[in-house]
C-alpha cells in the first residue's frame, strides 16, 4: 500500500487549507484512484469508512459475549469446615464484578482507539512529532463515551423503568480517576513540560493504569483506609442474568450456534444487533441461544465443530427462520438486502470460533485480533480523507474517528444497559474507557515513542498542536460538569441514572447530544485556527 501523504506538521490548517490543498496522490488499492477526482475520492472513503464502522459493531457483539462466557468462569474451591471437620466443596467466580468491567469491558471496547494510536505511533516512529491521529481521536472518543452513550443508555429501559447504580463508590472512584486522566494529559501538553512529552511522563501515564485497578479493587472489597464508606446496593449474583425480565430465550436448533438474534417491538426504531433487521412484530424482543455450558468442559469436539459449520451456514443465508415468518413482503425484502450487504462481515467473523469454546477466550483473543485490523483500515482511509480533503487531521479525529471508533463502547453500553437489572456496567463502561483512552491508549504510543527517541535521538516526544489540543480538554472538562450534573440530578430525583418516565428521559438525552455537538463544534473550531 502506498505511503499516505500527511499535512504539513509546522501549520494549523484553516478555512483556506479546506478550500486550497495539495493534489494528494496516495490511494488506498490502486493508482488509478487518483484519477476519480476528489470529490469522488472522498465520498467513496467516507463510505469505505462507514462500513468499517458497521464492522466494528458487528464484532462487538460476538466480543460481548464472549466477555459474559469468560465473565461466567468458575472455580472450584475446597474448604474444611472448623466446626465438623468436613470437607465442603463450592464454586465461586474467577473474576471480579469491578475488575471484569475496567479490563474485559472497558478495554475491549476501547480496543479500536487503542489500535489505531498504536499504530499511528508506529507509523510516526522515529520522528520527532507524535501522530495526531491517536490523541485526537482519543479526546474525541472521550466526549461521544460521556455525551452520546449517556445520551442512547438513558432512554434504553422501557417507559417507567428505572435503573440505577448499585455501587456508588466504585462508580466515584471509576469517575475520579476518569476525569484525573485528562486533568493528567493537561498538565503534560500545558503545565509540566508544554508541548512535549517525556519518557518519564508517558511511563507515569501507563502506570496510572494499574493504580486505577488497584484503587477499584480495593473499592469494591471496601479495604480500609482506601476506599469510601458507602454501602453498596443489591446486584444480581451473575454479570448478566441468565433471565433476564425484558427478554425471552428461545432455543432454535436452525440457530444453535448461539448467535444472538434480537427482533425489537418495532421496525422503525432501527438496528440495534448488526446482523438483523427489526421486524414488524410486536410481541417483544426475543434472543435465540443455545445453553451456556462451556465446551471445552464437555469435551463435545463434535458439538463445536457443529457450532461453527452452523455460523458459517447462517452467514451465507440471505434468509433467517424468523425472516421467513414475517408476512411484510418488503421487510422480507430490505432483511435480504441488509443481510448481502453485511456478508462480507458475516463470512470473516464466522472464523470466530463459537463462545463457548474454552470459556470464551479464543472468541475474546479473536473479536480483538479483528477489531485491531479494522482500526488499521480506519487510519488508512482517515489520513486519505485527510489528504484528499485538507481537511486537519484532529478535525476529523475528533468527528468521524471518535464516533466510528467508539461504536463498540456505544454497543456494549447499550447491550449492557438492556439485558443487566442495574446501571452499573452501561456507565462503568463510559467512566473506564476514558480512563482506559488516555492511560493505556495514549500513554503506551507515547511510551513507545518517548522510548525511541530518547534511546536514537536524546530527545523528548513534540507534539502538534498542543493548543488546540489542551483547549478541546478544557471544553470536554466544561460540558463534563454538565453531564455528570444531570445524573446526579436523576438519581436525587428519580432514583436511577437510566429509565424513568420517557419524556424526561428523551429531555436528558437531548441535552447529553447538545453538549457532544458544543464540544466538537468548539473544539473543530479551535484546531482549525478559526477561533
Amino acid at each position: 500500500m502506498n505511503s499516505v501523504h500527511k499535512p504539513p506538521s509546522n501549520s494549523t490548517l484553516g478555512v483556506s487549507s479546506i478550500l486550497g490543498h495539495e493534489v494528494c496522490e496516495s490511494y488506498l488499492l490502486f493508482p488509478g484512484e487518483t484519477a476519480l477526482g476528489d470529490a469522488l475520492r472522498t465520498f467513496l472513503y467516507f463510505l469505505g469508512l462507514a462500513y468499517c464502522f458497521i464492522g466494528l459493531s458487528a464484532i462487538t457483539e460476538r466480543f460481548f459475549r464472549s466477555m459474559e462466557n469468560v465473565v461466567k468462569q468458575t472455580r472450584e474451591v475446597v474448604e474444611i469446615d472448623p466446626h465438623t471437620n468436613s470437607t465442603v466443596v463450592r464454586r465461586e467466580k474467577v473474576w471480579n464484578y469491578t475488575i471484569a468491567d475496567i479490563t474485559l469491558l472497558a478495554f475491549g471496547t476501547s480496543f479500536p482507539q487503542i489500535s489505531l494510536a498504536t499504530i499511528d505511533a508506529l507509523k510516526n516512529l522515529g520522528d520527532l512529532y507524535a501522530g495526531g491521529l491517536g490523541p485526537g481521536t482519543l479526546v474525541g472518543s472521550a466526549a461521544f463515551d460521556l455525551f452520546p452513550i449517556h445520551a442512547v443508555c438513558v432512554v434504553v429501559p422501557k417507559a417507567g423503568e428505572l435503573k440505577k447504580i448499585s455501587d456508588l463508590g466504585v462508580w466515584l472512584v471509576e469517575l475520579f480517576w476518569s476525569f484525573w486522566a485528562y486533568f493528567w494529559l493537561y498538565i503534560i501538553l500545558k503545565v509540566w513540560t508544554p508541548d512535549i512529552v517525556t519518557l518519564w511522563e508517558a511511563l507515569l501515564t501507563v502506570l496510572q493504569f494499574g493504580v486505577l485497578l488497584v484503587h477499584a479493587y480495593a473499592q469494591d472489597k471496601r479495604w480500609p483506609y482506601l476506599s469510601l464508606p458507602l454501602t453498596r446496593g443489591e446486584r444480581p449474583e451473575d454479570w448478566v442474568p441468565e433471565e433476564a425480565t425484558s427478554y425471552k430465550h428461545v432455543d432454535n436448533v436452525d440457530d444453535e450456534h448461539s448467535r444472538i438474534i434480537q427482533i425489537d417491538e418495532n421496525f422503525e426504531r432501527g438496528i440495534v444487533d448488526i446482523f438483523s433487521i427489526h421486524s414488524g412484530s410486536r410481541t417483544g424482543p426475543m434472543y435465540h441461544n443455545v445453553p451456556a455450558s462451556d465446551l471445552a468442559e464437555s469435551s463435545n469436539e463434535l458439538h463445536a465443530l457443529s457450532l461453527w459449520k452452523e455460523q458459517f451456514v447462517d452467514a451465507l443465508m440471505l434468509e433467517s427462520a424468523q425472516t421467513k415468518k414475517l408476512g411484510n413482503i418488503y421487510v422480507r425484502a430490505l432483511q435480504m438486502l441488509w443481510r448481502l450487504l453485511l456478508a462480507p462481515w458475516r463470512v470473516m467473523f464466522a472464523l470466530v470460533p463459537p463462545c463457548q469454546i474454552a470459556h470464551g477466550w479464543i472468541a475474546f483473543v479473536c473479536c480483538l485480533t479483528f477489531i485491531s485490523g479494522i482500526a488499521y483500515v480506519v487510519t488508512k482511509l482517515t489520513d486519505l480523507i485527510s489528504c484528499v480533503t485538507g481537511i486537519n487531521a484532529y478535525v476529523i479525529a475528533f468527528t468521524a474517528l471518535a464516533s466510528g471508533t467508539s461504536w463498540p463502547d456505544l454497543v456494549a453500553s447499550k447491550i449492557a444497559a438492556e439485558r443487566q437489572t442495574t446501571a452499573d456496567s452501561a456507565i462503568a463502561n463510559i467512566t473506564c474507557s476514558n480512563s482506559v483512552n488516555i492511560y493505556v491508549g495514549i500513554g503506551v504510543p507515547w511510551l513507545i515513542d518517548t522510548a525511541y527517541n530518547f534511546i536514537a535521538y536524546r530527545e523528548p516526544l513534540r507534539v502538534q498542536n498542543a493548543a488546540g489540543l489542551s483547549f478541546s480538554l478544557i471544553v470536554f472538562f466544561a460540558t463534563s460538569v454538565g453531564c455528570i450534573s444531570v445524573l446526579v440530578l436523576r438519581r436525587l430525583t428519580l432514583g436511577a441514572e437510566l429509565g424513568g418516565p420517557k419524556p424526561w428521559a428523551w429531555l436528558t438525552s437531548i441535552f447529553f447530544m447538545l453538549l457532544w455537538i458544543i464540544f466538537v463544534t468548539l473544539s473543530s473550531l479551535k484546531v482549525s485556527g478559526i477561533i
